[in-house]
C-alpha cells in the first residue's frame, strides 16, 4: 500500500484545516507580518523577468510576492481550497491544483523552483525522491531549485540529502534559515539551493 501524503492524511484528521490555514494567513498578511521571506531569497537568485514555479504554493503567499516582483509565476499545490485562495487572493500568477509526485507542466524550464512551508515534509515518503526528480526535470539547465523544510517534522536533513542525491540533484547551498544563516549540524531548519 503507497504511502499517504501528509496533507492529505492533515485534512483527514482535521476536516477545515484548509479553510483555518488560508484564513491564518490573511489574518497575518492584514497584520503586516513579513510573509515574503522566501520570496526574497528567490528573487535575488534569479535574474530578473525569471520564470518561477511555485511548488505547493498553498494561499500563494510565496509566488504573489515574486510576481510582485517581475517574475512569471506558475504555482501547483494539491489542496484545491488553497489553491482557490491563491486565484482570490493573488490575481496574475498561473495557480493550479495538482500533485507534485506527478508534475508534468508542458512548460518546463524554470530558472527556479522554489518549496517552501514545509512542503516536502508533507510528500508521501515513497514519493520523495521522484517528486524531488520532477522538480528538476521542470529547471532550466542552469536553474535551481529552492527547498526549505523544518526538521521534526518526519524527514531527517540527511534523508532529504541522499533523496537530492538519489534524484539526481546536487547542492549548491545549505542554510538554515531564509535569511541565509549557515547550515549547522544542530539547525532547526534547511534551506537547500539544489542545482540539476
Amino acid at each position: 500500500m503507497p504511502d499517504e501524503n501528509g496533507w492529505t492524511r492533515l485534512l483527514r484528521e482535521k476536516p477545515g484545516h484548509s479553510d483555518w490555514y488560508v484564513d491564518r494567513f490573511r489574518r497575518l498578511a492584514a497584520e503586516g507580518e513579513d510573509l515574503a521571506g522566501e520570496a526574497r531569497l528567490v528573487d535575488a537568485l534569479v535574474p530578473r523577468r525569471a520564470r518561477i514555479l511555485d511548488a505547493g504554493c498553498g494561499t500563494g503567499r510565496v509566488g504573489a510576492a515574486l510576481a510582485a516582483a517581475g517574475h512569471d509565476v506558475v504555482g501547483v499545490d494539491l489542496d484545491p481550497v488553497l489553491v482557490a485562495a491563491a486565484r482570490e487572493d493573488h490575481p496574475g500568477p498561473r495557480w493550479l491544483v495538482g500533485d507534485l509526485a506527478t508534475l508534468d507542466l508542458p512548460e518546463a524550464g524554470f530558472d527556479a523552483v522554489v518549496s517552501a512551508g514545509n512542503v516536502m515534509a508533507f510528500v508521501a515518503p515513497d514519493t520523495r525522491v521522484e517528486v524531488l526528480r520532477r522538480l528538476g526535470a521542470h529547471l532550466r539547465p542552469d536553474g535551481r531549485a529552492v527547498i526549505g523544510f523544518g526538521a521534526g517534522r518526519g524527514y531527517a536533513f540527511d534523508d532529504f540529502l541522499a533523496d537530492v542525491a538519489a534524484a539526481g540533484l546536487t547542492p549548491d547551498l545549505l542554510l538554515s534559515t531564509w535569511d541565509l544563516r549557515p547550515f549547522t549540524p544542530d539547525a532547526g531548519f534547511l534551506v537547500a539551493v539544489l542545482r540539476t
